[in-house]
């Protein structure tokens, strides 16, 4: 219908449609993929101890803003990945200068299609900049309790599902019948004392003590929010 080719065009135009293509490049290397995890658009992990740690940034044409994000990323990962849509013959992202300064700073450079295709125009060298192992544990470590990937690479301007954010959930579900006491809540998940008590997203109240039930604003995010699949 004609009025929903304005849409298709402006989502065709978001950072986000190209997570989806760039995240099934990295699975078919693999990956295990996830969106926005701690100001990335993506982070990629593949084996244990110690994984290999891959940061994915996206932007709909190559620019300098972009490479300063790689640029900050750089300590807290392995490899680095930018991403860009496919512009043309004449597109920035096929200039030999781009394709240069991505390998002096050893990173990948990915071009989408707008149909989806991936194309490696620039392959990540083995570089290594001095790691920052307390960034990259808190990569790894949001990675690995985020529950499924609940959130497009890309997204801005809305509130990201961490793990935290589920996990909160998670106990604001348990209360969803009724006050409930801490040790019950906290047989299925643990972190439940230190959520109810620190109370950050103002879900809970206190009945008495070690018992909580949820405010207004909690029985609100249970029907805002899905929940968390893994």
């Amino acid at each position: 219908m004609p009025r929903q080719r304005p849409q298709r065009l402006k989502l065709a135009t978001r950072e986000t449609s190209l997570y989806l293509p760039v995240k099934r490049f990295l699975e078919c290397l693999g990956f295990e993929v996830k969106g926005e995890i701690c100001s990335c658009d993506l982070v990629a992990i593949r084996g244990d101890e110690p994984p290999l740690v891959v940061i994915g940034e996206l932007k709909l044409g190559f620019n300098l803003e972009l490479v300063l994000q790689g640029i900050n990323r750089m300590a807290a990962c392995d490899q680095v990945w930018l991403a860009v849509r496919f512009s043309g013959r004449r597109g920035r992202e096929r200039d030999p200068r781009v394709r240069k300064l991505c390998r002096l700073l050893g990173f990948g450079l990915l071009g989408v299609s707008t149909s989806g295709r991936v194309e490696v125009l620039v392959e990540p060298r083995p570089w290594r900049p001095r790691r920052d192992a307390r960034r990259r544990s808190r990569l790894v470590d949001e990675h690995r309790r985020r529950l499924g990937d609940p959130v497009l690479g890309g997204s801005c301007k809305a509130p990201i599902m961490t793990a935290y954010r589920q996990q909160a959930l998670a106990c604001a579900a348990s209360l969803s019948s009724g006050p409930r006491r801490t040790s019950e809540i906290k047989t299925a998940i643990p972190e439940a004392p230190k959520i109810l008590l620190r109370n950050v997203y103002g879900w809970f109240f206190r009945v008495e003590r070690g018992k909580y039930a949820l405010t207004q604003e909690g029985t609100a995010a249970l029907s805002r929010w899905p929940r968390p699949q893994a």
